[in-house]
């Protein structure tokens, strides 16, 4: 059964069938982004649903249902816990405390939250009994620091406001004031703020081994950007182009084999979260892709842990070249200069959402399946692509 397609790409296509002119069918849409026709409708339908256009369990209905299912379960919990309760209460031998019921049902499955509520007892009492020798406020201390801690190397760009944000996001949440008490403590800085310490302080190590450049015997370094076949070397960056909003961010991921697309991200920040949702998209696009090296230069966005983690879960392997440097990834900025020159550079875009229509149509219909490349004997990077799939299939 074929993966689903990531739901970013899902709603660029309906953004642009919903954007459509009067003379552009639904059959020519699905054909440009490479999905079946019915699946597109089935799309617009959902989106009809949502919007209150159709009649339909929308996603809110849905998460309703959801929450229900939730309470439903706690529900069970507590009736669960005044059971025990009773029977335990009953005990011939009562016991002096509690606590000891509360650490039988967690083993049962049922919270500590849930039973001490019920329970009518303090959580932290309990704690202090299973012989925990930090203060609860140590414990509290200690979980926002590595919450703040976490987010600062995914984005070293941030000040301690958006650090407390994006704690609060991963369930630690406090005050700006707070966040800039550990922050400050710790030495955590945002690189675009005051200098502190050392001037002229070099751009971070890179955390993978250069594996697209190589030394001829005559001690000259090139780059070699080639694949034998599909999902061998993928290549990675980020581009941003001006609105009359503000700024729009786009992670493309290219297969070195056909020159293709595999899987983008666009949103109106560069976070690490950027990187990592075009290369779930890209994964989830291809399938099994382990051994795949992924190239990239040494931006923040590529060393961060949570990029980091995506690569190790879905066995790639990293391969990382200077910064700023073109040279080094330049196949890849080389598909960045075509978008520049045939979308950005066209016209002046009012909104991010008629620049990123525009982007993933012109992907989409146009450089995969209306661009033919010298480089692919004349071909698209679809057609070249489905040509040596049915090639090797044959010869196999």
């Amino acid at each position: 059964m074929p993966k689903p397609f990531p739901k970013e790409f899902r709603d660029d296509v309906v953004r642009v069938a919903q954007a459509r002119e009067a003379n552009v069918t639904l059959a020519q849409i699905a054909k440009d982004f490479g999905v079946h026709v019915g699946t597109l409708d089935k799309w617009l339908r959902e989106a009809r649903i949502e919007g209150g256009e159709q009649p339909g369990v929308t996603r809110s209905e849905s998460e309703e249902m959801r929450q229900l299912r939730k309470r439903n379960r706690l529900l069970e919990q507590e009736v669960e816990v005044l059971r025990r309760a009773a029977a335990y209460l009953s005990q011939a031998h009562l016991p002096k405390m509690m606590y000891p019921l509360v650490t039988e049902l967690a083993a049962d499955g049922i919270p500590v939250t849930v039973t001490c509520r019920v329970l009518k007892l303090s959580r932290q009492p309990y704690y202090r009994w299973l012989a925990n020798p930090v203060a609860a406020g140590e414990i509290v201390e200690a979980y926002r620091a590595n919450a703040l801690f976490d987010a600062h190397k995914d984005d070293p760009e941030f000040g301690h406001r958006l650090l407390a944000d994006e704690a609060g996001d991963a369930g630690e949440p406090m005050s700006d004031r707070t966040a800039w008490r550990i922050t400050s403590a710790n030495g955590w800085w945002s690189i675009f703020g005051k200098k502190r310490g050392k001037i002229g302080k070099k751009p971070g190590p890179a955390v993978h081994d250069d594996l697209c450049t190589v030394t001829d015997e005559n001690g000259r370094v090139r780059h070699e950007f080639t694949a034998d076949g599909p999902n061998e070397l993928w290549l990675t960056d980020i581009t941003e182009h001006r609105t009359a909003e503000g700024k729009l961010y786009l992670c493309a991921i290219k297969d070195v084999f056909a020159n293709k697309i595999v899987g983008y991200s666009i949103d109106s920040r560069m976070k690490s979260s950027l990187a990592v949702r075009a290369l779930e998209n890209a994964v989830q696009m291809r399938g099994d892709v382990a051994g795949c090296v992924i190239h990239s230069d040494r931006g923040s966005q590529f060393r961060s842990r949570k990029f980091l983690r995506a690569l190790t879960r879905h066995r790639l392997v990293g391969s990382m070249g200077r910064v700023a440097a073109a040279g080094d990834n330049a196949a890849m900025e080389s598909f960045f200069a075509l978008l520049q020159k045939n979308v950005l550079n066209r016209q002046s875009w009012a909104t991010r959402e008629q620049l990123r229509i525009a982007i993933v149509t012109w992907i989409e219909r146009t450089y995969h399946r209306r661009r033919r490349q010298a480089a692919l004997g004349r071909l698209t990077p679809i057609e070249f692509e489905t040509i040596m799939n049915t090639t090797v299939a044959l010869a196999a």
